[in-house]
């Protein structure tokens, strides 16, 4: 059997931490077999899709890099299909007119909640043998339930969670058409699964409930069964349910904030999965490793630490082409415009090292393109009636330097020895000077890539 699965988000909101998570696997568990991955935006629910939310969730999987072989399909876009198997499941009498009304519906609940009993659809528009139906009243638009088996057990082995069986006593028949004609989700998606054959359906554990409904009606309609995995939930930090001050947000809004996505897919991959003891590994090690087999049925927990590490490793690692690129573009809200440059690629591999997201690179080495502003703090502490008598003897000795690492440390040493004084006393007010505070990698590195001409023009305005 060829594995061909999918990921099918409805479009009412972003692409979540969540949602990627699946969309990753599903991608993943497709790539490791050599079978297809699809895209399906299931966006049925008219009054909450949006066209913004289906555009963000095609930028949250590009910026990812999870590419899809077939898709994306639109559920509306195939309404027409889905309303001829309704017909032909009419006619076949795997479903049913229900009459009833709302009132009716909310009065049966209120009885059988009194009474203590589950609340469900008690079948009394279902055709039975030897049943006399009332006559359908006028005026009222029926919907269509799904005619689902009264006896026996629905059960699958799912591949994360193991053997569920549960009793068709306890499901009711769903609706799959509402009164105004239009099909319902649970009816699209096993249509879609169906039509798309789908072999392996890794999805959320909030759609177990929803697993053994899809089945009867897949059954009902001669499909083929695919075999489903469903993903245990992600706590925040401290255990509760992950929401958006844990980091339950657009996966685009951590573009946003610095990561990589390498970082957050590589973050993603551990997250209830597991390859023995590794970390760090590229998307092509991920998917030549990936199983089912290893993904825990109990929740994940985010954690944001992690993340950051994983970040800064990657960061560390990036090509200079493409962190240029990044940092070049998040010096533009500071607005500072800077091409790709050697002076660029020195900046950031000078900090490199030190950051745990791109914004924060691109703050750190913003004062090299544009005058830094002072921490006050520092310029008190640092820039004293001794330090300005120091910074003068040592700026006279740049105008002629040859301009090399080597050479400015020399002459700071120079100067360190003239004055009889500790390295720090020349370093912590050239520090500020130069970058507006008291923290930098070597400062004569630091010298050396701003250079000359701005490196006087910097100490100079301190000394008039």
């Amino acid at each position: 059997m060829q594995v061909r699965t999918r990921f099918a988000p409805s479009p009412t909101g972003f692409l979540h931490i969540g949602g990627a998570r699946t969309a990753l696997f599903s991608w993943a568990y497709a790539k490791r077999h050599q079978g297809q991955f699809i895209l399906r935006v299931e966006d049925t629910d008219v009054a909450r899709s949006t066209p913004e939310a289906v555009q963000a969730i095609l930028d949250g999987m590009h910026w990812l890099g999870l590419s899809y072989d077939e898709g994306p399909y639109y559920q509306m876009q195939r309404m027409e299909h889905y309303k001829t198997i309704i017909q032909k499941m009419l006619a076949d009498g795997t479903a049913y007119l229900c009459y009833c009304s709302k009132e009716e519906l909310d009065a049966l609940r209120e009885q059988q909640m009194q009474q203590g009993i589950k609340p469900r659809y008690d079948g009394r528009w279902r055709p039975e043998v030897d049943k006399h139906l009332p006559m359908p009243p006028a005026g009222v638009p029926p919907v269509v339930r799904f005619k689902n088996p009264d006896t026996g057990v629905v059960a699958w082995d799912d591949l994360v969670k193991g053997r569920i069986e549960i009793a068709n006593a306890e499901l009711d028949d769903l609706i799959i058409a509402r009164a105004d004609g239009t099909p319902t989700y649970n009816f699209c998606v096993v249509v879609d699964d169906w039509d798309m054959q789908i072999s392996h359906v890794i999805r959320g554990d909030d759609h177990v409930n929803n697993t053994p409904r899809q089945i009867n009606m897949l059954k009902a309609l001669g499909a083929n069964i695919p075999q489903y995995a469903h993903l245990s939930m992600i706590l925040g930090d401290d255990g509760q349910k992950l929401s958006k001050r844990h980091g339950a947000v657009s996966v685009m809004q951590y573009d946003e904030e610095g990561y990589l996505p390498e970082a957050v897919l590589n973050y993603l991959a551990r997250l209830g999965w597991s390859h023995g003891d590794e970390e760090v590994f590229s998307m092509q090690q991920f998917c030549e490793w990936f199983d089912l087999d290893h993904i825990t049925p109990s929740a994940a927990q985010f954690n944001t630490e992690k993340l950051n590490w994983l970040n800064a490793h990657y960061i560390k690692a990036c090509p200079m082409d493409k962190l240029m690129a990044e940092t070049s573009k998040r010096l533009q809200p500071l607005n500072i415009y800077v091409e790709a440059s050697s002076q660029l690629a020195a900046a950031i591999q000078l900090y490199r090292e030190r950051a745990n997201n791109l914004n924060q690179l691109a703050q750190d080495v913003a004062f090299f393109f544009a005058q830094p502003q002072p921490n006050s703090a520092d310029v008190e502490k640092h820039i004293t009636p001794e330090a300005i008598s120091v910074m003068t003897t040592f700026v006279a000795k740049l105008s002629h330097l040859d301009w090399a690492v080597e050479a400015i440390h020399a002459v700071m040493n120079e100067v360190v020895t003239e004055q009889q004084i500790k390295f720090p006393k020349l370093a912590m007010p050239l520090r500020v000077m130069l970058t507006g505070g008291a923290q930098s990698p070597s400062i004569d590195q630091v010298m050396y890539i701003l250079g000359r001409e701005v490196a006087i023009q910097r100490i100079n305005a301190y000394l008039s």
